[in-house]
C-alpha cells in the first residue's frame, strides 16, 4: 500500500490568512490521520507579486500553529522559481504525446472575445491560434512571443472528490485548450503543479474548492506524463457575509492580526469547530485532533465569516 503524502503549496504574495490556514489544517490532518507526511512547497512563479519574505513568514507561522511540515520550505527544490528544468522536461514530454501549439492572443483579446467562460471565470479558448498556418506563425513570431497552449480532446474527465463527491468536466467545451507556458517564458500553474506533485511523490491534494475546476485539466496532464493522479479533496471556502472570499489584501484575518488576538491553540480550535471537526470551540493544537478527523465531518457548504465577530469571539475564551 502506497504511503500517504500530502502537500501545502501557498503563493507568497502576502501573509497567510484564515482561509489558507483552514485549507492547510485539513491537508495536515488528512495526511497525519492516515499515518502519512506532508510537504510544504512555495508556488512563487509570479515574480511580480511573490516575495521571499512572505514565504519565510509562512513557514514561521505554520511552526507557530503546530502545523510544521515534514519536508520542504523556502529552499530548493521546494520553490517553484528554481524548478524551471523540471517544467521544461515535462513540457517536452507532453509535446511528444499531444499537440502543443504557439498562441499569440493577448489577455485583453481573450477577455474581449464573446466566448463562454469556465467556472473559474476564465474564457474558454476558441482555438483560433490552433488554426494558424506555418507562414502565419512565422510572420507573428517577428513581433510577438507566443504562449504554448495544449490542444485538448473532446472528452469528459471525472474524479471522485472526498468532499464534493463526483466531479466531471468536458474539456473541450468547459475548459478549452489551455496554456502550459506563458508568453514571457513562465510556466503555467497547471503544468507546474502537476510536474511538482509527480516529482515530490504527492498522493493526495487538499486545497480550496475554488481550484476544483482545475483538477480535470491536471488529471489529463498526469495521463500525458504517464503518472497516476493523486486523490483530491477540495475544502470549503471562507467567505464574507456578502459572499466575497477571504483575500490577502484584507488584513483583518491574516496571521499577524490573528496571532496578536489569540494564542495558536485558540485559532486552531475555532477553525476546527467551524470546519466540523470538533463539536464545540475549545483550545486545541493540530496534534490533539488527529483522531477526531474524518472527511465525513467536514461541512459541505462554504463558511461565512464576519471579521469583527470572529475576532471578538477569538479574543474571549
Amino acid at each position: 500500500m502506497k504511503s500517504v503524502k500530502g502537500r501545502f503549496a501557498p503563493s507568497p504574495s502576502g501573509r497567510m490568512h484564515l482561509g489558507n490556514v483552514a485549507a492547510y489544517l485539513l491537508a495536515w490532518l488528512s495526511a497525519k490521520s492516515a499515518g502519512g507526511s506532508i510537504v510544504l512547497r512555495i508556488e512563487d512563479l509570479d515574480r511580480g507579486r511573490c516575495r521571499r519574505e512572505y514565504a519565510e513568514q509562512a513557514a514561521r507561522d505554520l511552526d507557530t500553529l503546530g502545523l510544521t511540515p515534514d519536508e520542504g520550505g523556502v529552499f530548493a527544490p521546494y520553490m517553484q522559481s528554481g524548478r524551471g528544468e523540471v517544467y521544461a522536461a515535462a513540457l517536452e514530454r507532453i509535446e511528444s504525446r499531444a499537440e502543443v501549439y504557439p498562441c499569440f492572443c493577448t489577455r485583453a483579446e481573450l477577455h474581449a472575445a464573446s466566448a463562454p467562460h469556465a467556472s473559474d471565470g476564465t474564457p474558454v479558448y476558441d482555438g483560433r491560434c490552433r488554426r494558424l498556418s506555418p507562414d502565419e506563425i512565422s510572420e507573428l513570431m517577428k513581433t510577438r512571443s507566443p504562449a504554448m497552449r495544449l490542444a485538448v480532446p473532446d472528452i469528459t474527465v471525472s474524479f471522485e472528490d472526498r468532499r464534493l463527491g463526483h466531479v466531471s468536466q468536458r474539456l473541450a467545451r468547459e475548459c478549452g485548450d489551455f496554456v502550459l507556458r506563458r508568453s514571457d517564458g513562465t510556466y503555467a500553474y497547471q503544468l507546474a503543479v502537476v510536474a511538482d506533485d509527480i516529482d515530490m511523490g504527492v498522493t493526495e491534494v487538499v486545497r480550496g474548492s475554488d481550484l476544483a475546476s482545475s483538477t480535470p485539466r491536471q488529471i489529463y496532464l498526469y495521463g500525458l506524463l504517464g503518472a497516476e493522479p493523486p486523490e483530491y479533496a477540495h475544502t470549503p471556502m471562507l467567505v464574507a457575509p456578502d459572499g466575497r472570499r477571504l483575500a490577502k489584501r484584507e488584513k483583518s484575518l491574516d496571521l499577524g492580526s490573528l496571532l496578536a488576538t489569540a494564542p495558536p491553540q485558540r485559532i486552531i480550535g475555532a477553525l476546527a469547530h467551524l470546519l466540523g471537526i470538533i463539536d464545540r470551540r475549545e483550545d486545541v493544537l493540530p496534534r490533539d485532533i488527529i483522531g477526531d478527523f474524518s472527511w465525513d465531518k467536514i461541512t459541505k457548504t462554504d463558511i461565512v465569516i464576519d471579521n469583527e465577530v470572529f475576532l471578538r469571539d477569538l479574543s474571549t475564551k
